[in-house]
Order: C-alpha cells, then structure tokens, then sequence
C-alpha cells in the first residue's frame, strides 16, 4: 500500500551523499523540496521555513539530530530521522512529540531488504534460544566515512538477538570470550555502502545469514516512503517505524 502517495512539499535537512540521493528520488516521485538545510545554512532551519513544507526528512550528525527533530516538532512538521547514534535522547523526543501532538518516525536502517533481515533474524535467534550448542557472532562493514561504530543496523540486530536467546546478556564491540556476550565487530572499509553479517556456529555447522547493500539507493527509498506514510499523520502525537510502514 505504501506505493500510493500523495504529492508533498519536504523539507530536506542534510544535503550529504544521503541527502542528494533521497532527493534523487523525491524529484523523481513527483515531489518538491522547498527547503534543504546543509552545514552552511543551518540558520535556515525555522518554523517560519518549515510551515511550507508538508514533512521533513532528516539525515546529519549524531550531535545535531536531536536539535533538529525538536525544531521539526515544535513547528508542528512529521518528521522522519535516519540519523544514528543519538539515541540517549530518543526519550525526549517521543515525549515531546506526544505532548505537541506531532508525527515522528525513526528507524535505524531505511532499506526494505534490512528491514525483512531484521525480521528474519528475530526468528532466527528465536529458534535458537533451543539449540544452545551454537554461538553466534555478528560483523558489520561500511565506508569509512561512516561516524559511528557499530552501526546503528548492527545494533538493532544485536539487541533483537539478545532478546531472542537466554545465553547471552549484552553485546561487546570488539573480539570476546566471555559466553555471556555477544561479539560484535566493526570494519571500515572504502566504498562500502554496508555489509552485516550474523554467524551462528556449533562444532558440527555454521548458519549464516547477511545482508550486502549495493548502493544508498535502498535506504534513500526507504526514508521517502516513510515520509510518504506520514502523509495525513500530523497531530497523532505519534512515533512510527519500519514495522509500522511495513504491516509486520
């Protein structure tokens, strides 16, 4: 259902190698972009310049994402972040979209193929928790320009297989051999758009499952349908995500 949209009016804050592709592809659909905020004119981002737009797409820096999603809400505009490690402070701003009655949608990774990985691998780790005889191991690639390690994807990924599986309790970034943690590791590597990979090895095998990201096209897609699906949302006071646009 998420193919149908209405044609809309949407703010662009970051103008990155993300940014310009996500208004590749909203040029593309049929919508305009009447504001885009880079690092050079960040004074731009107010409720008066953001009442023309229907939604906002955001996609910076861990230290200004925060800020940016409260001005987004505060001026009463959906907005949907794409931003990692910032989430210390997705509390607040939940809080704060209920009480303005705003629209809000995060999610770590945009990409449809991810989201379906995500899905399987909560099934994966779930069918697991029976079979304790293997261990598992999750590895993450991407570009080196990419700030934070691990991405937000492999965190996502970790924290759905502890909540899958008894045997461990937390996940370590870096090599391990404490049975109670999940190892985590992450490369950085040029012209990677991102690789993840969930090993899961007993003596007998090794299952493996992994997602390899060709191009940003997917999660640029993937951020514009999410601000499709804010369309009419504005006023719910609600947080979306991947599940939501989805139906899983």
């Amino acid at each position: 259902m998420y193919y149908f949209h209405l044609v809309m009016k949407i703010a662009l804050i970051g103008y990155g190698k993300m940014g310009h592709e996500i208004e590749r592809i909203l040029v593309s659909r049929g919508h305009t972009v009447p504001l885009i905020i880079d690092m050079d004119n960040t004074d731009q981002l107010t409720a008066e310049n953001l009442a023309a737009c229907d939604v906002a797409i955001e996609f910076t820096t861990p230290a200004t994402a925060f800020g940016n999603i409260m001005t987004c809400l505060d001026a009463g505009i959906p907005v949907v972040c794409g931003t990692t490690a910032w989430l210390d402070k997705l509390p607040q701003a939940e809080a704060l979209c209920k009480e303005k009655g705003g629209a809000f949608f995060y999610a770590s990774n945009y990409s449809i193929g991810v989201n379906i990985f995500f899905a399987v691998n909560r099934e994966l780790a779930r069918m697991m928790n029976h079979f304790p005889e293997y261990d598992v191991t999750l590895n993450e690639v991407h570009h080196v320009q990419k700030k934070d390690a691990p991405s937000g994807t492999a965190v996502t990924l970790a924290e759905d297989i502890l909540a899958g599986i008894d045997r461990k309790t937390s996940w370590f970034l870096g090599t391990t051999t404490d049975a109670d943690k999940l190892e985590v590791t992450a490369q950085r590597r040029a012209m990677v758009p991102g690789i993840h990979t969930v090993v899961w090895e007993s003596d007998a095998d090794v299952i493996t499952i992994d997602h390899n990201a060709k191009n940003r096209g997917g999660f640029a897609m993937g951020a514009v349908l999410a601000a499709e699906f804010l369309a009419g949302k504005r006023g719910t006071g609600k947080v979306y995500g991947m599940k939501d646009l989805l139906g899983f």
